[in-house]
């Protein structure tokens, strides 16, 4: 016979009238527990009583979780966002990881009002055992569906960081990387940057010991004990994902050198073969910005000079010749070779870097002829280069504040940091001996405060002639200086590094006889 409202109301009655003897009242609580066969308004009433009773009846607790269950599955959606709200209640002792299971399958829902109850169920649950929460999601990560490993993660990657430190104990924090670290073992490419992102933020390992496991997690994606294959896509975005996770953990102490030595051996030689993942991103520069970012931190290297030789030579495949002139000085070529100021940017900054571990490389380790080569492309760069800069000053004189703005003008103070870096950076080379001391700030990174302030007198760095300081363009320096390689948003998704390139300089007023390509990055931001 089904259960009626009444039946539900009495048995509550007796229940709560019980006090301390609620245990000699099992038949009643069943009564409840069998509301759940019944119709609309006696399962919304089930959903309420039955977790109220829960704790007095641990025979019937396996009855009761199945019955709350089949609530949560309720083809009602009010019916199941009552039992949702109402799971926590069951979350006592060995019953959280169930009910910490449950709610991470129920996470899978498409009804907005519902996984946001479900959401809020599992923190509710975190804040009274986070242990045994997280021991259910990561068992639906690790066994459950697709769709419910996927949103696992998410969960994980957004609500781990909002908990408090008397929540997320260093014991806590252990199990989540050590759980996290089976779950990498089998991952797709926007699962490994969210969790990535977990293990990142996790306070146990922000210390040098703490770094250095992630680089080795991250290592171990990245399988930099095999040959690249540069006409794989789905290759040379795994190294991509790899090095933009691995690129904020290197520091003095915890170095690059295994992904830099990779570069130099097994990416530079494959450059110009590279097949983009996506259509829009510009394969070459992407992965000349990540060597350059790197090359700071890069330790004691098996083969400096090996690699230090081959970024010499990338670097001159992209520093042309002077054209020939005949013999009334006028150019033989009908067209002036083209200036890629971003790639010789990241080049010459990669091998500055590295020369410093090998400073008398341009004098033993290089031939007379080869060194006199680079030294003639080094010099016709340079006379580029100081027009290109006097230009873009000119242009850029006396604009500040919302002249500054501007789209073409954004672009032109973006190209005096590129070609600024490279003046000074061909400047050290041309010292003898070869001098590695300069320092620069890569173009599209942030500028740091200690650089920001103005100098007693006007560098080269700065912009303009007389009162133009850098007391103007620093502020814009910071506001358009951002991290490219922010984490994209799927596997293989466009926003992988969604950059727009283009040719600068159309006005004749500002162009040089040569044609001077910058490549320059559009004012998105990665969500």
């Amino acid at each position: 016979m089904a259960v009626t409202i009444e039946d539900l109301y009495r048995s509550y009655g007796i229940l709560a009238d019980a006090k301390d003897n609620l245990s000699q009242h099992k038949d009643a609580y069943q009564v409840i527990v069998d509301g759940v066969k019944g119709g609309p308004k006696e399962k919304r009433l089930a959903a309420q009583f039955i977790p109220k009773f829960f704790s007095s009846f641990p025979e019937l607790a396996d009855a009761a979780i199945n019955a709350q269950l089949d609530l949560c599955e309720d083809e009602d959606v009010s019916i199941r966002r009552q039992a949702i709200k109402e799971l926590p209640r069951f979350a006592t002792g060995d019953n959280i990881p169930r009910v910490a299971d449950i709610l991470t399958q129920l996470l899978q829902t498409d009804d907005t009002a519902e996984f946001n109850q479900v959401n809020a169920a599992l923190i509710s649950i975190f804040k009274m055992d986070a242990r045994g929460t997280l021991g259910g999601l990561f068992s639906q990560i690790l066994q459950g569906e697709d769709i419910v490993r996927e949103r696992a993660i998410k969960f994980l990657s957004t609500k781990l960081k909002t908990l408090p430190e008397d929540v997320m104990t260093k014991e806590v924090e252990e199990y989540v990387f050590a759980e996290t670290k089976k779950v990498m073992e089998d991952v797709t490419g926007e699962e490994f940057v969210l969790l990535m992102r977990v293990v990142s933020g996790l306070r146990v390992l922000q210390t040098v010991n703490g770094r250095q496991q992630l680089v080795e997690l991250v290592v171990e994606q990245a399988f930099l004990e095999q040959a690249l294959n540069p006409a794989d896509p789905d290759t040379v975005d795994r190294l991509l994902q790899c090095t933009r996770q691995a690129l904020p953990l290197f520091s003095k102490n915890v170095h690059s050198t295994r992904f830099v030595t990779y570069f130099c051996e097994h990416v530079l030689p494959n450059l110009s073969t590279l097949t983009s993942p996506v259509a829009e991103l510009d394969i070459q520069l992407e992965v000349l910005k990540l060597l350059a970012e790197m090359s700071p931190f890069c330790g004691d290297m098996e083969k400096l000079e090996a690699n230090l030789n081959m970024l010499f030579t990338k670097l001159l495949e992209f520093m042309p010749l002077p054209p020939e002139e005949v013999e009334n000085g006028e150019n033989s070529a009908s067209e002036e070779p083209k200036l890629q100021f971003s790639y010789v940017e990241c080049l010459l900054y990669s091998f500055h870097q590295l020369g410093k571990k090998l400073p008398d490389f341009l004098l033993d380790k290089v031939d007379a002829e080869r060194l006199k080569d680079f030294k003639i492309r080094l010099q016709y760069f340079a006379r580029g280069l100081q027009v290109y800069i006097r230009q873009l000053r000119v242009a850029l004189q006396g604009k500040t504040g919302d002249a500054l703005k501007t789209e073409e003008n954004k672009i032109k103070v973006v190209a005096l940091k590129i070609t600024n870096n490279i003046n000074v950076l061909i400047k050290d080379l041309f010292h003898n001996p070869p001098s590695y001391k300069s320092t620069v700030t890569l173009s599209w990174k942030p500028v740091q405060k200690a650089e920001a302030v103005a100098p007693k007198r006007p560098s080269t760095e700065e912009m303009g002639s007389g009162g133009s300081t850098k007391k103007q363009i620093s502020p814009q320096s910071r506001r358009d200086a951002r991290q490219i390689y922010n984490p994209p948003s799927g596997k293989y998704s466009a926003s992988i590094g969604n950059f727009n390139y283009g040719e600068f300089l159309q006005n004749k007023t500002v162009c040089s006889p040569m044609i001077l390509i910058i490549h320059y990055y559009s004012e998105k931001v990665y969500s």
